[in-house]
C-alpha cells in the first residue's frame, strides 16, 4: 500500500488559527464526467485520529479500488495543531468544512461518500446540512455512520453527568473524564458543553440529503444502541439502513467489523 500525500491547510475561523493536516489519495483511470465512483471522506471521532485501524482500512480499500479517500485530523488531534482544550463541536465543523470544500471542489470531483464515526456521525450530518448551502462543492452518494454520538455533549454527557461532575465543570472550566483510550483521560471542557448546544439535531427531524447506512455495536458503553434507533425515527426519509451488532463494542474495529465497514461503503 503506498502512503497517502499528506497536505495542508490552515483554518482561520474562529480564531486561532490552526494547522489541518490533510491526507488526500487520488481517485485512478477515471474522472467525474466518465462516471467515477464516490470518494471517501474521513471523520473521526472524540480524541480520535485518521491513522486508527478503520481510517487505515478504507484507505487501504479506496487505493485497491481505485477510488480518492480523504481523510484529516481535527484541531488538537493527531497531526493537526491547535489545542484540544480549544476544541469544540463547531470549531471542528467549522474544520471539515475547509478541508471538504478545499479537497473536493470543482467539475473534476464526483459524489463523495461521508464515512462518521463517534462524534464524526454528528459531524457528518452537520458538514451535509452545510454543504447544501455551498453550490459549488461536491454532492453526497451517501453517508455510513459508525457509533454515531449524535449530540453527544448534551445527551451523552451532560445529562448524565452527576451533579459533583456538573459543579466541577462549571467551576473550574472543565472535568478531566477517565478513559479506555487514553491513561491521562479526556479534559470535558465548559465550552466544549455550552458550544455543542449550538448544534443539537436530535429535537427535531434531520434531513441527511443522501441514502444512510449506520452500524451501531449492542455492546457499546459509550453510545447505546438505543440512541442509534432514536436517531433513525429522527430522519426524514426512507433510505436509512441500520445494522446492529450484537456483540459489537464502541470502536467496531475488529477485523469482521471492519468488513462490515467496507461492505457498507461498497454500496455506494
Amino acid at each position: 500500500m503506498s502512503e497517502a500525500r499528506l497536505t495542508s491547510l490552515i483554518v482561520e475561523s474562529p480564531p486561532p488559527a490552526r494547522t489541518i493536516a490533510v491526507r488526500a489519495r487520488q481517485s485512478k483511470g477515471n474522472d467525474a464526467k466518465s462516471g467515477q465512483s464516490p470518494g471517501l471522506v474521513w471523520l473521526g471521532g472524540f480524541k480520535s485520529d485518521m491513522a486508527g485501524s478503520k481510517a487505515l482500512a478504507l484507505d487501504a480499500w479506496a487505493e485497491a479500488h481505485g477510488r480518492a479517500c480523504l481523510r484529516f485530523d481535527y484541531s488538537g488531534h493527531g497531526e493537526s495543531g491547535g489545542d484540544f482544550r480549544d476544541g469544540t463541536i463547531g470549531r471542528w465543523l467549522e474544520e471539515a468544512v475547509a478541508v471538504y470544500t478545499r479537497f473536493c471542489q470543482g467539475s473534476q470531483f464526483g459524489p463523495q461518500v461521508l464515512i462518521g464515526s463517534s462524534m464524526g456521525g454528528w459531524l457528518a450530518l452537520l458538514l451535509a446540512a452545510r454543504l447544501r448551502e455551498l453550490k459549488e462543492s461536491a454532492p453526497l452518494a451517501g453517508m455510513v455512520l459508525i457509533a454515531p454520538a449524535v449530540d453527544f455533549t448534551e445527551e451523552l454527557m451532560w445529562k448524565s453527568f452527576p451533579d459533583a461532575i456538573k459543579r466541577e465543570i462549571e467551576e473550574k472550566g472543565f472535568w478531566t473524564r477517565p478513559s479506555d483510550y487514553s491513561p491521562e483521560g479526556y479534559p470535558i471542557t465548559k465550552q466544549l458543553i455550552e458550544e455543542g448546544r449550538n448544534h443539537l439535531l436530535m429535537g427535531s427531524l434531520i434531513e441527511p440529503g443522501c441514502p444512510v447506512h449506520i452500524l451501531q455495536g449492542v455492546q457499546d458503553p459509550d453510545v447505546p444502541w438505543r440512541h442509534a434507533v432514536e436517531l433513525v425515527s429522527r430522519f426524514s426519509r426512507d433510505d436509512v439502513v441500520l445494522t446492529l451488532i450484537k456483540d459489537g463494542d464502541h470502536r467496531l474495529s475488529r477485523p469482521e467489523d471492519i468488513e462490515r465497514l467496507l461492505s457498507a461503503v461498497a454500496e455506494f
